[in-house]
């Protein structure tokens, strides 16, 4: 029997997990549109700067500062590779955070599927701006 597409696009997320350069937590983000990968970002450092895994993590209040994440990985790689977002579909294996939230909400996309759940102090502010921008997400 043949995956689902949320199946299938997750998958591809699981795969590009290994390319993540932060210990602490791999997370990637693919972005589709009519079922066709447009990018995809995971969680690492600036590009040409030191990653997690080679010097340690900058942590500071509990969060690692030198990691920057997939969903804003993924938005900064469809802006230097000139593509549009909009009403596309995010897989993540994490749930967004707040800033990564309201970047993706920002840059167009229409859904979001998630694997795990990731306890962020905004959370609420996250659902309640979900509901209010109309973005569909869902836990897969």
């Amino acid at each position: 029997m043949r995956d689902s597409w949320d199946t299938y696009f997750m998958r591809l997320a699981e795969e590009a997990s290994r390319r993540s350069t932060c210990p602490r937590r791999h997370v990637v983000a693919v972005v589709v549109v009519e079922r066709s990968v447009i990018v995809t970002g995971y969680n690492g450092s600036i590009r040409g700067l030191p990653h997690c895994e080679d010097v340690g993590c900058l942590m500071v209040d509990g969060h690692c500062e030198r990691t920057v994440h997939a969903e804003a990985n993924a938005v900064a790689q469809a802006a230097r590779n000139g593509s549009r977002l909009l009403g596309s579909t995010l897989y993540v294996t994490a749930y967004p955070c707040w800033n990564c939230f309201r970047l993706v909400a920002n840059a167009g996309v229409a859904k979001i599927v998630y694997r795990d759940e990731y306890k962020d102090r905004a959370r609420d502010a996250v659902a309640i701006a979900m509901n209010a921008s109309g973005i569909e997400m869902e836990r897969l």
